[in-house]
């Protein structure tokens, strides 16, 4: 599983393990998995793809700004607003 946070300046909003997630890059979306290659990229206006499983459902959070990290501990990314 991926540890995935998801980080405003208010606060931690997230904090969790899931199979998946796809931010909205600004070169473009990309997917995360567990083993994923250290990465980092600034994000733009859209929605997180949140996918708990491998077959499940996506939950979407809307995100404003920001960037995201992929390093040994999992997925972070820190926006601007988040809800």
């Amino acid at each position: 599983m991926l540890h995935f946070e998801l980080v405003t300046p208010e606060k931690l909003l997230r904090s969790e393990e899931v199979h998946m997630v796809v931010v909205p890059g600004t070169e473009g979306d990309f997917g995360v998995l567990e083993g994923h290659a250290p990465f980092m990229s600034t994000v733009r206006d859209g929605a997180i793809q949140v996918y708990r499983t491998e077959k499940g459902e996506p939950e979407s959070i809307q995100i404003r700004g920001g960037f995201a990290e992929v390093g040994p501990k999992g997925l972070t990314v820190l926006a601007e607003h988040a809800g």
